[in-house]
């Protein structure tokens, strides 16, 4: 097997994981909608569920379609990242990095859409008036994927053309 999908496979396998173990022990030790303080005035770990997607996006209770919108969009994200992991350099590692951590996240996620209908978030971030949506280990991998993918798009843009 090659090494870029040895190392996205890898990362992938570690997303979901602590995802996952994450998300289990919310379930298990915090009841939903209550928040627990652990920086007053800016962070507090919470139990909430979301129906939508990023940034609370069709988080409501009067339609169901969004499920299914988000189990297409997901299987059709995991056959762009498979191709794009393809067509990947062997040398390009922060490429296939971010691959790794977005197919990890929308994994992650996707296991808690089939499980619950839903996602389930955790992290919560104020700053007076200023309020983060809540959000999970999946979605900071995502974000953090979402970086590696533009900077290593970026990179081979300014690269200049082999002779």
């Amino acid at each position: 097997m090659k090494r870029r999908y040895k190392l996205a496979g890898l990362i992938t396998l570690v997303v979901v994981a602590l995802d996952q173990a994450a998300k289990a022990w919310i379930l298990a030790n915090i009841i939903l909608y209550t928040t627990h303080p652990v920086i007053p005035g800016f962070f507090n770990i919470v139990h909430v569920l979301n129906k939508g997607a990023a940034f609370g996006f069709l988080n409501r209770s009067d339609i169901t379609w969004q499920t299914y919108l988000f189990f297409a969009t997901t299987a059709m994200a995991v056959v762009l990242i498979l191709h794009l992991l393809r067509a990947a350099l062997e040398e390009d590692t922060t490429l296939i990095c971010g691959l790794g951590l977005i197919l990890g996240g929308a994994i992650g996620n996707l296991i808690d859409r089939i499980r619950f209908g839903e996602v389930v978030d955790f992290l919560d971030f104020h700053y007076g008036d200023l309020h983060w949506p809540a959000f999970n280990v999946a979605d900071i991998a995502i974000t953090l994927g979402s970086v590696a993918l533009m900077a290593a798009f970026l990179r081979a843009r300014k690269a200049p053309p082999e002779e």
